[in-house]
Order: C-alpha cells, then structure tokens, then sequence
C-alpha cells in the first residue's frame, strides 16, 4: 500500500497533467482573456516583488503599465492581486467559479505560474532546488562587477553624457520611449552608466527576448562541454518516433529560427505559456510542421524553448540541468542578479523569463567581446562568438534586420560597424556588442507595447561617435604630448642642457607652447 501522501502527490501529479493544453494560439474567449490577463498580473508582480525587490508603485509604473493592448481591457476589470509575503505567492482572482491565477516564488527559480484552474495546494509540487548553487569566489574576468565604480575617463564621461541623457527623455530616440537603465562598456569598463527612479545596478528585470540570447550561450556552454550536437536531428524524444518529421530539425535550425514549425501567426505571443500557466512541452513541442527545417526564416518563441528543452534531455538530470545556466556560465561571469524562470514542469521559459541587471547582461556581452573567454577560462568553444554573429541561411524579410543564431545583426544601421551584433527584447531591451570598438551598449526599458519603439541604431550611432571623439581626443593629446617630448629633447640638444634647472626651463618653455603641463 502507497503511502498517503505519495498517493496525494500522484493524484496531483495526474491532475496537473490533465489540465487542457493549448497547443495552438488561436481565438480567445472572455473568460480566457481574463484569466490571461490575471497571469500577466500575478507573475509580473510576483516577479517584480520576489526577484527584483521593486515596491508596488515601481511596479504599477512600469510591468503593470503599458501592457498588450489585447489585455487591456480585461486587465482593467481584475481586482487587487493578493501578495503573501510568508508564503512568496501572488494571487489574482478573475472568475467566481475559477481559483485565482496563481504565482509562486522559489530561490533559482523565480517565479512560477500555476495552470488555470489550479489551487494553491498544488504549489507544492513546483520544482524547488535542493541546494541553490551559490556563487563562490571573486571574478577577476572584467572590470563589470557590482562594487565597480564608474571609470573616470573625463573624455568618455563628457561625450557620453549628451546620449546617455537623451535617452531617457522619451522623445529623441522615440516619443513615448521609456528608458530605465543604459550602461555602456569599453575595453572592459563601465564608462557611462544611468538608472531611472526604483531602478539600480542591482535591480534586475524582465530580458523578455534578450533571454533567447542568453539560451545561446547556455548551449554554447553545453557544447563546449561535449553535452550536445547542434547538427544532431530528433533533439527532443517526442519527435523521434515513426513517420514524424520533426525528427530532421536540428539545434541548428532552432537556433536560427528555422525549425519550419508552425507557430500560428506571430510565433512571437505564446500566451498561452508566457501568462496561461502552460507547459513548454505542450505550447512549443507539440506544433506540427509548415516548411522544411533550415529553408524559411521565421521568429518564433517555440524554437528557443524547444532548444533548451533538448538541452535538459541530454543532461538527463533535472538537478544537473537547473543549476548548468548559473554554475556553467553565468555565475562564472559575475552574473549574479540573474534569475532563470522556469514552468510549473521544470523547463526554462528562457525564450523570455529571464530577470537581470543591466550590469550582468553587459557581462554576457563582455563575454561575446572576449571570444567567449572569462579572464583565463573558455565558457565557449572556439567559433561560437562567429557562429551566433553569421547571417544565417534564411533571413528575415527585405527591410528587417538580419539574423544569426539567436542574435540580432546591425549590419545595415548608419553610422555602425558591420560587425555589429545584438540581443533584442520587448519593452526596449537591448544588449549591443560592437567588437571593432571593443564596446558593449546596454539599454533596458519599459517602452508600451505597440506604441513608438527605442530607435537603438541611432542610440548605438550617437554612443560610438561619442566614444570614437574621446579616443580621437586621447589620441590627439598623445600626439601632441609625444612633439613636444621630441621637441624638447631637440631643444636639450641644441642648447646643449645640462644642469637640471636649465633642462626644467625648457621643458617648461615648449609644453607651455603646446598648451601642456607636466
């Protein structure tokens, strides 16, 4: 006989599992907006309290405002949500006859929705870490860090102040814009960096789609390590059986965005899974296939979920899996304000649920800038920072940016380096890597959904050119200071000096002459 509470643990474990799925995105009911709407609300609040430490009215002012204008309108009618600070749970009601839509915190894991129709009792069974794999040790691998103070290169400080600032008055990079970090790094140090109000250098938010990079580099990490193929096929058991197709779709494809999956209309709204409480096995592994893998470009959400999926089928052990992210990669680059959300079945939702700083996420791109070096360590295999970069097969459409493996490409932008590649989220979330300036640009923010976007070529464009002047500067001075060392050493000669005070007259005399001092 079963023990009672392994036969309760079972009948919950069956009762999650029947809850519907919803594989496809289709038309929404009243009561499905809703619930939606409740979803966003308890897990953006759960997540802003839990993981962020923001106070409800940075919250209200920020995730709660702005959101999909489909939401809206059912938004407006939820109640207040119920936060249990003890329990770390946020609950919002939107039904009489549903339990309220439900989000728990666990350390690791962030925030983690219950599936509709879910009570409380069932936060039980949410996967917990057994131990959290703290970070350990002083990064030595760049100068980011959190007690890092500002550098106090008075060339970059004075040209960077001009965007910096206007980046924050939510007219000149986009009316309506609304700005909530930027830090900008060269040759490994902070040389700008500014925060909105209730946001710091250790408040981290939502990437939303700068977590698709942050997935690359996760499995660039994994392969390194030998734990996967990006050209094997079948990367996911559910597909390696029978007539099935999908069996041809590789990491590769995946990472692409060329899995030829179908993904309804926008593959970018997997509401369903974002604010429904769904299961990435059931919204992204259960589409069937429209196109041939690697032949049509399309963005899609499923393919980066599929991808870390296979990642944890490969490792085989959900605790090994878990932990892989942080003791792999990102506690091993100082990214310690970043959390990796996960659904209520184990998997990362890491096509979006990702929460950072802006400090840690110019970490990852410090890391791009150094060939996936960390100080004296490789985190990535040799040709990785190439591969992501490398316009892919497929492209998107005549007028879109490119795009690489998981990385957006600027190679089209005025005034930028070709070689410029990025990480791009909703809101206005945007991590710039420009190798040939050695730089990595930052810019978070809270834009409004369908309203005016962040234009981040020209931001990108007015930082380099603020950079490129300050080291025009510094060059020019070296210059300057270099003819009259020389002019002094002729004039030393010449007048053939040699006690120190008439060495020191001379010296005096010509830096005078350049408008220099010792």
């Amino acid at each position: 006989m079963q023990p009672a509470r392994s036969v309760f643990a079972s009948a919950v474990a069956l009762a999650l599992m029947a809850m519907p799925s919803f594989a496809q995105e289709g038309g929404n009911t009243d009561l499905m907006d809703k619930s939606l709407a409740a979803g966003w609300k308890a897990s953006f609040i759960c997540s802003d309290t839990f993981v962020a430490g923001m106070d409800m009215e940075t919250i209200e002012n920020n995730d709660l405002d702005g959101i999909y204008t489909d939401f809206r309108r059912a938004y407006n009618q939820l109640p207040d949500a119920r936060i249990d600070l003890n329990e770390q749970t946020v609950s919002v009601q939107y039904d009489r006859s549903m339990p309220p839509r439900m989000a728990a915190y666990r350390p690791g894991f962030g925030c983690t929705q219950l599936p509709a129709g879910a009570d409380e009792i069932m936060i039980g069974y949410l996967p917990r870490f057994a131990a959290w794999p703290e970070a350990t040790g002083e990064d030595r691998g760049s100068a980011i860090g959190s007690n890092v103070q500002v550098s106090l290169r008075t060339e970059e400080a004075e040209r960077l102040d001009i965007p910096v600032s206007f980046a924050f008055d939510e007219r000149t990079y986009g009316n309506g814009t609304r700005t909530s970090a930027v830090v900008v790094v060269k040759d490994g140090q902070i040389v700008a960096e500014r925060y909105a109000r209730g946001i710091d250098h250790e408040t981290p938010q939502r990437t939303w789609s700068v977590a698709k990079s942050i997935t690359a580099t996760v499995l660039g990490a994994a392969r390194r390590q030998g734990m996967i193929d990006i050209d094997y096929p079948a990367v996911i058991d559910a597909w390696d059986s029978g007539a099935d197709p999908r069996r041809n779709i590789t990491i590769r494809n995946l990472m692409h965005m060329a899995s030829g999956l179908d993904s309804g209309e926008s593959g970018s709204r997997t509401d369903r899974l974002y604010f429904g409480g769904g299961r990435v096995v059931d919204q992204a592994a259960s589409k069937v296939m429209e196109a041939m893998p690697g032949k049509r470009f399309k963005y899609a959400n499923d393919d980066t979920l599929i991808a870390m999926r296979s990642l944890r089928e490969a490792i085989g052990d959900d605790s090994k899996f878990h932990s892989f992210p942080y003791e792999a990669v990102l506690h091993k680059i100082g990214a310690r304000h970043t959390t990796m959300e996960v659904d209520w079945n184990g998997d990362f939702v890491s096509s979006s649920q990702v929460w950072s700083t802006a400090r840690d996420l110019a970490r990852v791109g410090q890391l791009y800038l150094q060939d996936g070096m960390w100080g004296s360590e490789r985190i990535l295999p040799e040709g990785w920072v190439d591969f992501v970069r490398t316009p892919a097969p497929a492209q998107p459409p005549a007028g879109s940016p490119g795009y690489g493996a998981q990385f957006w490409l600027m190679t089209d932008a005025e005034g930028v380096p070709a070689d410029t590649f990025y990480m791009a989220g909703n809101r206005g979330q945007y991590v710039v890597i420009v190798p040939s300036m050695n730089a990595v640009i930052v810019r978070r923010g809270f834009d409004v959904i369908g309203g005016a976007r962040f234009n981040i070529n020209n931001f990108t464009r007015d930082v380099l050119m603020a950079l490129q002047a300050a080291e025009d500067e510094r060059s020019a001075v070296a210059a300057t200071r270099a003819a009259a060392e020389a002019e002094i050493e002729a004039e030393i000669d010449r007048r053939r000096a040699r006690s120190e005070k008439a060495i020191q007259a001379i010296r005096e005399e010509i830096l005078a002459k350049y408008g220099l001092t010792e």
